[in-house]
C-alpha cells in the first residue's frame, strides 16, 4: 500500500517581545519576511547577563542584540554549514558554522538549555530545505499564572488550581454510585440535625424543668422532664445510626472511587510511549498512583464528609443563635476572625515544617537503604564506622525538624485555647447580664455555650482542612494529567490491520534523535528482505538500538519513514505490529514467579506442553529440571535467583512462544561463559530460522551467520554487505574486527 505524504505545514516557535525590541526586529527585516522562529537569550559572548534575540526566518538568521546596543549578525540560510549545540559549565551555546566566515557562538545559561536544542533543530531542518517540525510547548518551571516554582517540571501550580472544576471532575466519577451518593447526603444531614438538637433540648430542661419559677405542676415537670431527656437519648441513638450510616457509605464511597481512578491511572500508564517515561522518573509515576491516589481516597473518605457536615452544622447553629439572641450572636462571633486568622497562618508555617519533615525523612531511609543495598561494599572497604556517621548525621537532623514541629502544635493549641477562654469569657460576660436583666433565661444562655464550642471546634480546624483540599485536589491534577496524557495509537481508526506479516522492512531517508537537535539516526537508508538476518556492527553510540527502537513503534522517526511489507509503520494497527515482532534484550527482564509463567508471557493462554517445547528449544529445559522445583522455581524480582545465562535462555524460550515474524536480537550473548554462550548461540540459530532478524553484537564473530552485515558510523549506514565482503574490502568493518582481535591478544598475554 503506497501512502502519499502531505508536506506538514511550518510549527513556529515563537516568544513575544517587548514593544520596542519587537519593533527593533521588525525594523530588520525585509517586507513580507516571515519570522519562523524568536527566541531570547540571556547571556552575552562575554558570559555576562544580557538580552540577545535569535530569529530564524525563511530567509535567513539573525541574532539581535539588546535594545540600543550595535552589530546585529545576519546569516543567509544557505550559507548555514551546521547548527548544534555543546554543553557548557553552568549553560550551554548554539554553535552555526557558516561558510566562509568564524562560527557564531551564542551563549545560554542551563534554564534555557531546551529551548535551544529545539532552536538548533529548527535552524538544521531550514537549512536542509525542510518544513519546520520543532516542539512549541517546552518545559515549564514556573507558573505561568503567578510566577511560582513547580513542584516537577511541566508540572501543576498548587495555589492556581481551580478547586470547584477539580471537585466537579471528582463528582463524575461518584455518578455510577448514585444511590449511595444520596443515602451519604441524607445520613449527613440527619448527622447534622442529631448534633443541633442536645443544646437545645438542654435549654427546654433548664427554663421549663429546672427553673423554679417555670409553670406546671410537679407531675407535668416531672413528665416533661422524662420526655426530654428520652428525647436527648433519642437524638443520641439517631446520630449514632446517621454516623454509622454516613461513615460506611464515605468508607465505600471513597474506596471505591478511587480504586476506580487508581485502575484507570494503571491503564493509562501502561497505555503510554515511551517518550513519555524518558522524561520522567518512574518513582514520580509510582507516587501518582501510591500517594496521590490515597491522598484522594483520604479527602473523599474523610474531607468531604467534614465539610459537608461541619458546614451544615454552623449554618444550622448560626440560625439557632440569631433566633435566639442576635445581639449575643453577635459578641460570640468576634473571636472567629482571630480563629480564622491564627489558623491560616499556622497551617502555612506547618506546611513548611511538614515539607522539612518529609526530606528528613526521606534523605534518612534513602541512606538507610542504599547502605544495606550495599552492604556488601560497606564491608569490603571497612566503612561501617562512616555508614554510621552519615546515618547520625541524618538522623540528628530528622530529630531537629520533629522538635521545632511538636513546638508549633503545642503553640498552636495554647493559642487556640487563649481564644477559645476570651469567647467563653464573652458569653458568660454578656449572656450573664443579660440574664441578670431577665432578657435572656438560663437555658438559652447554656445552649449559647454548647453552641458555642459547637461553633468553635470547625472553625479552629479551618486552615487544616484548607491545607489537606489543597494536597488532596493537587494529587486529583496530578492524575488528570496523567489520564489526560494521549496515549499510544492503539485505536487508532485509520490504522490498517495486519493480521498476517511476511517481514520485509526497509528504512527509508529516517532521521531521529532523542534530543531533536542532535540526530542520532541521519538519512538511515536499510531494506532487508524477509526471512533475511541483518547484523548491526558498529562502536557503542552510532544508533544500533535505536535503530531497531524505531522498528518497534518505541519511538516514531522524525523525518522519513519505516515499512513493514510495503506499509508505513505508523499506518499498522499498534497491536498487530507488535505481535509480530520479539525481542531478546541484553539484560532480559522477568518478573516475579516461576519459570514456567515467565516463559508462558510470550504467548498468554499457552500450555504447558507449549512451554516445554520452547524451553527445550532454547536449551533452557535441562537447566530447569536440575532445579528443585523445575518449572515452578520462583525466580525472585527481575529474576534475580537465575544467572545472566539462564535468565537469557528464558528470555529466547519466551520469545520462541511468541512466535514473531521479525525477532530483535540485542547483545544477547553478552556477558556470559564460552559454554553458556554456545548454548545460547544454539538456541537462537533455531529461533532465527525462517525469520526476518535484526542481531546487534560487539562479538563480531557472533554474526558470522548472518545473511548481511550494516556498519553503521555516527547514525549512517557506511559499509553492507557478508562477513566475508566486508573482511575483502578492509574498510570499517574490518578495522573493528583487527581492533577485537588485538585486544584479544592483549587480554590473552596478560592472563
Amino acid at each position: 500500500m503506497e501512502i502519499t505524504e502531505k508536506k506538514p505545514e511550518n510549527i513556529k516557535l515563537l516568544e513575544p517581545a517587548g514593544p520596542e525590541t519587537q519593533a527593533e526586529i521588525q525594523g530588520v527585516l525585509s517586507p513580507g519576511e516571515e519570522v519562523l522562529i524568536q527566541v531570547c537569550t540571556d547571556l552575552e559572548p562575554g558570559g555576562r547577563f544580557e538580552e540577545r534575540w535569535v530569529v530564524a526566518t525563511t530567509q535567513r538568521l539573525l541574532v539581535v542584540p539588546a535594545q540600543g546596543a550595535d552589530g546585529t549578525v545576519e546569516v543567509p540560510l544557505g550559507s548555514l554549514r551546521a547548527v548544534r549545540t555543546e554543553p557548557l559549565v553552568g549553560g550551554g551555546r548554539l554553535e552555526v558554522e557558516r561558510q566562509g566566515a568564524p562560527t557564531l557562538l551564542v551563549p545560554y545559561s542551563s534554564t534555557l538549555a531546551a529551548k535551544f536544542s529545539e532552536v538548533a533543530r529548527g535552524l538544521e531542518q531550514l537549512r536542509q530545505s525542510q518544513s519546520l517540525l520543532i516542539n512549541p510547548h517546552l518545559d515549564r518551571t514556573r507558573c505561568a499564572k503567578c510566577g511560582r516554582l513547580l513542584p516537577e517540571k511541566n508540572g501543576l501550580c498548587p495555589a492556581c488550581i481551580s478547586r470547584l472544576a477539580t471537585l466537579k471532575r471528582i463528582a463524575e466519577y461518584l455518578r455510577p454510585y448514585k444511590a449511595r451518593t444520596v443515602i451519604l447526603a441524607v445520613s449527613s444531614v440527619f448527622a447534622t440535625l442529631a448534633e443541633l438538637a442536645p443544646p437545645l433540648l438542654t435549654k427546654h430542661i433548664v427554663d421549663d424543668v429546672l427553673d423554679p419559677v417555670a409553670s406546671g405542676s410537679l407531675e407535668e415537670k416531672m413528665s416533661l422532664l422524662g420526655l426530654l431527656v428520652l428525647g436527648l437519648f433519642g437524638v443520641r441513638v439517631v446520630s449514632w445510626a446517621g454516623e454509622w450510616v454516613h461513615v460506611w457509605t464515605a468508607t465505600w464511597l471513597g474506596a471505591r472511587v478511587t480504586a476506580d481512578i487508581r485502575s484507570l491511572l494503571y491503564r493509562r500508564l501502561e497505555m503510554l510511549s515511551l517518550q513519555f517515561y524518558d522524561k520522567r522518573q518512574v518513582g514520580a509515576l509510582m507516587s501518582r498512583v501510591t500517594q496521590d491516589a490515597g491522598r484522594l481516597q483520604d479527602f473523599l473518605v474523610e474531607g468531604i464528609p467534614y465539610l459537608i457536615i461541619n458546614g451544615l452544622t454552623i449554618f444550622g447553629i448560626l440560625g439557632f443563635l440569631l433566633y435566639m439572641s442576635w445581639e449575643l450572636t453577635f459578641y460570640i462571633l468576634l473571636p472567629i476572625p482571630l480563629l480564622l486568622a491564627w489558623g491560616t497562618l499556622f497551617w502555612r508555617r506547618m506546611r513548611r515544617f511538614f515539607h522539612k519533615n518529609w526530606q528528613a525523612w526521606s534523605h534518612l531511609t534513602a541512606r538507610l537503604h542504599e547502605a544495606l543495598s550495599g552492604i556488601r561494599v560497606v564491608k569490603t572497604f571497612a566503612q561501617e564506622e562512616h555508614e554510621l556517621r552519615v546515618f547520625d548525621e541524618r538522623n540528628d537532623n530528622l530529630v531537629k525538624v520533629s522538635r521545632k514541629s511538636e513546638r508549633n502544635w503545642f503553640v498552636f493549641f495554647a493559642t487556640m485555647g487563649l481564644v477559645n477562654g476570651l469567647g467563653v469569657a464573652i458569653v458568660w460576660l454578656f449572656g450573664g447580664q443579660e440574664v441578670i436583666e431577665d432578657r435572656l433565661t438560663m437555658g438559652t444562655l447554656l445552649a449559647f455555650y454548647n453552641y458555642m464550642w459547637l461553633l468553635y471546634g470547625p472553625i479552629q480546624w479551618f486552615g487544616q482542612v484548607n491545607s489537606w483540599m489543597t494536597r488532596a485536589f493537587s494529587g486529583a491534577e496530578r492524575i488528570f494529567e496523567i489520564l489526560d496524557t494521549p496515549p499510544e495509537a492503539y485505536e487508532d481508526p485509520d490504522a490498517v490491520p495486519m493480521p498476517q506479516m511476511q517481514g520485509r522492512v526497509h528504512f527509508r531517508q529516517v532521521y531521529f534523535g532523542y534530543d531533536k537537535s542532535k540526530p542520532v539516526l541521519h538519512d538511515l537508508d536499510l531494506e532487508v528482505q524477509a526471512g533475511e538476518m541483518i547484523g548491526l556492527v558498529g562502536r557503542s553510540g552510532v544508533g544500533k538500538t535505536t535503530t531497531v527502537n524505531l522498528l518497534t513503534r518505541f519511538y516514531d522517526a522524525d523525518q522519513g519513514r519505516i515499512e513493514i511489507d510495503g506499509v508505513d509503520l505508523r499506518k499498522i494497527k499498534l497491536n498487530d505490529l507488535r505481535r509480530h515482532i520479539g525481542i531478546v534484550p541484553q539484560e532480559p527482564f522477568l518478573f516475579s514467579g516461576t519459570i514456567a509463567a515467565n516463559i508462558g508471557y510470550g504467548r498468554p493462554g499457552a500450555g504447558m506442553e507449549e512451554i516445554l517445547a520452547a524451553a527445550r528449544a532454547a536449551n533452557a529445559h535441562n537447566f530447569i529440571m536440575a532445579k528443585p522445583d523445575g518449572y515452578d522455581t520462583q525466580v525472585g524480582e527481575r529474576g534475580s535467583r537465575l544467572s545472566g545465562g539462564e535468565r537469557q535462555r528464558v528470555a529466547i524460550a519466551r520469545a520462541i512462544l511468541h512466535n514473531p515474524r521479525i525477532l530483535i536480537l540485542d547483545e544477547a550473548t553478552s556477558s556470559v561463559d564460552v559454554q553458556t554462550e554456545k548454548q545460547i548461540q544454539e538456541a537462537l540459530s533455531r529461533l532465527v530460522q525462517g525469520r526476518t532478524t535484526f542481531a546487534i553484537a560487539h562479538r563480531l564473530s557472533t554474526l558470522r551467520n548472518a545473511s548481511r552485515l550494516a556498519v553503521m558510523e555516527a547514525g549512517r549506514i557506511v559499509e553492507a554487505g557478508t562477513h566475508q565482503e566486508l573482511m575483502e574490502k578492509q574498510g570499517h568493518f574490518y578495522e573493528l574486527v583487527q581492533l577485537q582481535q588485538q585486544v584479544a591478544e592483549v587480554i590473552a598475554i596478560r592472563e
